[in-house]
């Protein structure tokens, strides 16, 4: 499938274009790093986002996707990625290698439509709670903010059917000699 075919059904999905993701990432003056307050706003969105994602006992399916890390380590993973993502320092790289591998960290979980609506309905409840974003003069940070966000969702959630096997770079099994 060429990158064309791949964003048609990621756009066919969940409604947003390649290019408006692109554009809500990247056009607003202030940028949104800073909107939301740094890279410090970006880990209180990540914490934000996370506290809901462990509390989700409801949804013991969905919980499961991230049983291969702590807390701690997902918010961390998370606010690396969003800050490098937006405009700020290169945090993932240094954690994770040159290549961000968005899909093939996430290849080897159970990423379907379902996870993605699930995913975004946290994130933008995380959106919304989040100091920096809230009132009338963050409307457009909160909307392109979620516009990246539900493309990216569901870009994942479509290129995993496409990855083999030697793409993958996430884990399945609890590392057992962490502390929980």
């Amino acid at each position: 499938m060429s990158k064309y075919e791949l964003r048609s059904k990621v756009h066919s999905l969940c409604g947003i274009s390649y290019e408006q993701s692109l554009f809500a990432s990247t056009s607003l003056t202030p940028p949104l790093l800073e909107r939301i307050g740094g890279p410090e706003g970006m880990k209180l969105l990540s914490t934000h986002f996370y506290n809901r994602v462990f509390a989700d006992k409801s949804n013991p399916w969905f919980l499961g996707i991230f049983a291969t890390s702590t807390k701690m380590e997902a918010i961390d993973n998370q606010y690396r990625f969003l800050v490098q993502t937006f405009g700020g320092p290169e945090l993932y790289k240094e954690k994770k290698g040159k290549y961000t591998r968005l899909v093939g960290r996430h290849a080897n979980y159970a990423i379907g439509n379902s996870a993605a609506q699930r995913w975004m309905e946290h994130m933008e409840a995380a959106i919304a709670e989040h100091s920096n974003l809230m009132g009338e003069e963050q409307e457009l940070a909160r909307e392109y903010l979620i516009m990246y966000f539900r493309y990216t969702a569901y870009y994942i959630v479509v290129a995993s059917e496409f990855m083999r096997d030697d793409q993958l770079s996430g884990g399945r099994e609890v590392d057992t000699g962490r502390i929980w």
